[in-house]
């Protein structure tokens, strides 16, 4: 190998652009490769390699989330590209590397598709090798989320967390409903829809494990002479039956009986009473399905509620990707 060949400016600053870099690295790539532009892209490729070799066992914890959605708003993907420390995950080039990756993973339809798309003459797997090498950090997809529907919508974070949210028509103001909803994915973290996912075994065992924290913590707070929390006999309206409600409200009738309370106004009574009784008995719903959730912009309602409010829509799916 020649030691002698002149390499420009102008040369260093092609491999830079193209491959992002540092100027020392590219101008030892160039010499290496005798000035030739493809062989030193090999050459930073290879050193890639070696890096990531070295690191396959490092944590790529940190990084960036992003969203793209395609130019009718019917599609929507959502990606975090992974590296080892914040420092690198804040760095604009390390951002606009995630944005170019986020535009090539709304082509495809899934991870494995993505990684083998092709990238500027590689394909993403490759793509990121080089820049581990370039950047001297694991990179590595974390998380690859597709979504389609009549109408999608996204929200990101800070860069660190992405929700997607489909709609099922796209009505007057849909972008502010979606983007409301996605924002509300984004913040509180729900695992599905409606209770109605829910499978039997997991509100079975969501139950017992709930009841046991609160009778645990009730001894704690007898023996300290304070108010003992409500346990309560269910989580979730999947264990809300007809018969369930009947026995309730049967129960709060007792109650305005025993209260004194004319029997002519009951009907006036019992609405708040049973809408009490099925907030304090669906804590699970509450805190794990998004048209259940409280809404983040008005607490004194709920996310079903909001949706309702734009008229004949409703949430078809919902997914989230965040850093770490």
């Amino acid at each position: 190998m020649s030691t002698t060949v002149k390499i420009t400016a102008a040369e260093v600053n092609k491999l830079r652009q193209a491959t992002g870099a540092g100027m020392m690295d590219c101008k030892k790539a160039l010499v290496e490769a005798e000035g030739d532009f493809d062989k030193a892209i090999e050459v930073l490729r290879k050193k890639g390699q070696k890096v990531a070799e070295k690191r396959a066992d490092r944590d790529s914890s940190e990084g960036a989330a992003v969203s793209k959605i395609n130019a009718d708003q019917t599609e929507g993907v959502a990606i975090v590209l992974g590296c080892e420390t914040d420092f690198v995950g804040k760095n604009e080039n390390f951002l606009a590397l995630a944005s170019q990756l986020g535009d090539i993973a709304l082509t495809v339809d899934s991870k494995e598709a993505f990684l083998a798309a092709d990238f500027e003459g590689m394909t993403v797997a490759e793509k990121l090798i080089e820049q581990t090498g370039v950047i001297g950090e694991k990179l590595d997809i974390t998380s690859f989320e597709k979504l389609q529907a009549p109408f999608v919508g996204t929200y990101v974070h800070i860069n660190k967390i992405a929700a997607l949210v489909g709609l099922s028509a796209k009505v007057d103001n849909a972008d502010t409903l979606v983007k409301d909803v996605a924002m509300q994915v984004a913040s509180m973290g729900a695992s599905t829809l409606s209770y109605k996912d829910f499978d039997p075994a997991f509100v079975a065992s969501e139950t017992e494990a709930r009841i046991a924290v609160i009778e645990k913590d009730n001894i704690e707070l007898g023996r300290l002479g304070k108010t003992q929390k409500n346990v309560p006999q269910f989580i979730s309206m999947a264990q809300l039956t007809p018969e369930v409600l009947a026995k309730a409200e049967e129960a709060a009738k007792e109650e305005l009986k025993a209260e004194g309370k004319p029997e002519q106004i009951w009907d006036r009574i019992l609405p708040g009473k049973m809408e009490r009784f099925v907030s304090d008995n669906t804590t699970l719903d509450q805190e794990k399905c998004l048209l259940d959730q409280n809404f983040i912009k008005d607490e004194k309602s709920n996310v079903a509620k909001y949706v309702a409010s734009y008229g004949e829509v409703e949430i078809t799916d919902f997914k989230r990707v965040s850093v770490g």
